[in-house]
């Protein structure tokens, strides 16, 4: 019998530097952080993502964990005018943006940036 994927609990991503990646998903994007068994994620909604140090990766563990490699799109309801003051203010670069994109259930307007990592985050609205 098949099944259905329901929804996205968590994601893992592997980083240089945790407290570099907290400090940027938790003072740009608001996330918090939270700690569970000696490990740290960063939590958003009911979603989380948790860090593994590039090194010292908990196992079982991805087959090439390289920090860098992700890219991810976060959906807000700030709207993107704000979202760019506020980038702005922080003196974050914007990459690219904001542009057309089409997300998972419907037409998105998107703004590019990276971590600290390099990894490509993009900050959306629907449409």
């Amino acid at each position: 019998m098949a099944f259905t994927v329901e929804q996205l609990d968590h994601i893992v991503l592997t980083v240089a530097n945790i407290h570099a990646t907290t400090d940027f998903y938790s003072e740009v994007l608001g996330m918090d952080i939270v700690t569970f068994n000696g490990r740290t994620a960063l939590k958003f909604g009911d979603q989380k993502i948790n860090l593994h140090q590039r090194g010292h990766e908990f196992k079982p563990n991805a087959c090439r964990p390289t920090p860098g490699s992700a890219d991810f799109c976060f959906v807000t309801l700030t709207p993107m005018e704000e979202v760019i003051e506020y980038l702005d203010a922080l003196k974050v670069h914007i990459e690219e943006g904001p542009v057309e994109r089409t997300g998972a259930v419907g037409k998105l307007r998107s703004l590019y940036i990276r971590d600290p990592d390099q990894n490509l985050i993009e900050i959306s609205n629907y449409l």
